[in-house]
């Protein structure tokens, strides 16, 4: 041997940078070399599983052999075998291709003569052996992985809405993590109502900010840590659903009610959404002049069409389905609470004692972030301390994770107190008898969530010349809502 290539590999990229393995290796290779007066032509260090030879630097050390002239001798070598290789069918195949290109492969601290026969037993023990290993290492973390799941605990990566955490004393756990955890939770409510497609709900989630591919999406749905429970597989027939540690996002009859719809076949085409969304008061009119249902389809103009809602008879009756839900909307937005209704919330409001509450809930808020800031303030302080090289890397990290785990905690009582504080500050404009206006949002509000409020208030005189419409309030509501006077004046 007078040439060789030198090949020198650890597993993962954290084991090259804080480990020893890459340099020994390196070094122990070129004493050889130098010991046997042989020529290094190259070193390729790697980072890479060795379960495949889809290796970065692999790869350009097989380019390089085969670049050379076919007859002469090329030597790669390695310490050991499992460095090669760990997967015995792989090996064996490289093996016959590094043959191929007169390339022998060979491991210093297991030296194979090749030319004898009784070598191949040999050979076929040095690469059989990491294989099992490596076996033996994947069982025994697939037992670990499924204990823990049958404690409660979710070992993996935490999915979308969450975030792996450590506690104190030392527990993996996952905990929400906003505004991903209330994009999800709106997901499954709006998968619930069973009037979108799955795309659809997955377009709106992007635009609310999710970033999830549809491959993802799909898995997103169909995951069972979001209702609190966790799969475990206890063989290749029988699973398990155990209650897990973890705060859950959604109820577990939601979850249920959503595999059960998405799971149905069912075809739904965005006509047809666009045909609901747009006649959304199909079911609630009657025709003026022959009494029968009306509908609603789309006319087809010189340009564009147009949404009617018709009579299904021969009367011919029609009205623009955009001025009619117009004149709705603007009807419903002129309702507001009346006097008695405020008055009697305002008692309710004096009951529930509403400053006491609030001053309760600023003096929870400042001490919730005088702790932030504490925590704040000690990570500043061991990070000076670690760079000054007085805290140990060990030390640091411990405090790390603890700071990491306590100011989650810290920051989700903050949220919480938050939205105590709105639903507070929202209820004292009530107190303040301010005029309450619980239609303004109509406009936003969903098909289904429209046609639920239709059935509530429906609209019981239509006239089909001009569009002007009037609201049935049973006598109920007629005690609750009243006409506002400035609409009225307006009007």
């Amino acid at each position: 041997m007078k040439t060789a290539y030198l090949y020198v590999r650890v597993s993962t990229d954290e084991q090259k940078r804080k480990g020893y393995s890459l340099p020994e290796q390196e070094d122990r290779l070129l004493k050889y070399c130098d010991y046997n007066d042989i020529e290094v032509k190259g070193i390729y260090r790697e980072d890479f599983s060795a379960k495949n030879f889809n290796r970065p630097e692999w790869k350009k050390l097989v380019s390089s052999i085969k670049k050379e002239r076919p007859k002469e001798e090329k030597n790669i070598l390695f310490v050991k075998w499992d460095r090669f290789s760990r997967n015995i069918q792989y090996a064996y195949e490289m093996i016959g291709l590094l043959r191929k290109h007169n390339t022998t492969a060979m491991a210093i601290d297991q030296p194979i003569d090749l030319t004898i026969p009784e070598s191949s037993v040999m050979l076929a023990v040095y690469l059989s052996v990491p294989e099992a290993e490596n076996t033996r290492r994947a069982l025994n973390t697939a037992n670990g992985m499924r204990r823990a799941r049958q404690m409660g605990r979710y070992p993996n990566r935490a999915p979308i809405g969450f975030v792996n955490l450590t506690t104190v004393d030392g527990k993996k756990i996952i905990a929400l993590k906003q505004p991903e955890a209330g994009i999800i939770r709106w997901i499954f409510h709006q998968l619930a109502k069973n009037i979108y497609k799955i795309s659809e709900v997955r377009r709106m989630a992007l635009d609310k900010g999710l970033l999830c591919s549809p491959s993802n999406f799909s898995k997103l749905i169909r995951n069972p840590v979001y209702c609190g429970l966790i799969s475990v597989t206890l063989s290749s027939e029988e699973r398990q659903m155990v209650k897990g540690n973890h705060e859950p996002l959604i109820s577990v009859s939601i979850f249920y009610e959503v595999q059960n719809i998405i799971t149905t076949k069912r075809k739904v085409s965005s006509r047809t959404e666009e045909l609901r969304a747009t006649f959304f008061m199909t079911g609630f009119l009657t025709c003026p002049l022959c009494g029968r249902r009306v509908r609603g389809s789309f006319s087809r103009g010189s340009k564009n069409s147009y949404p009617y809602y018709h009579c299904r008879g021969r009367c011919k009756t029609r009205i623009s389905a955009v001025l009619l839900n117009y004149n709705y909307e603007r009807k419903l937005q002129q309702l507001m609470l009346s006097d008695k209704a405020i008055e009697l919330f305002s008692h309710v409001l004096d009951d529930s004692n509403l400053n006491t509450h609030r001053i309760e809930c600023v003096s929870e808020r400042r001490q919730l972030l005088r702790q932030l800031a504490r925590q704040q303030s000690a990570l500043s302080k061991a990070r000076k301390l670690f760079v000054e090289d007085i805290l140990k890397f060990d030390d640091y990290s411990e405090f790390k994770k603890e700071f990491l785990a306590t100011s989650a905690c810290l920051k989700k009582e903050l949220g919480d107190n938050i939205d105590k504080l709105n639903n507070i500050d929202i209820q004292r404009q009530l107190e303040h008898g301010a005029l309450v206006e619980p239609f303004r949002g109509y406009a936003s509000l969903d098909t289904a969530d429209k046609r639920h409020l239709i059935k509530l208030i429906p609209p019981n005189e239509v006239n089909f010349q001009t569009g002007e419409i009037s609201l049935g309030l049973t006598d109920a509501l007629s005690k609750i809502l009243v006409l506002n006077i400035k609409s009225k004046s307006k009007e």
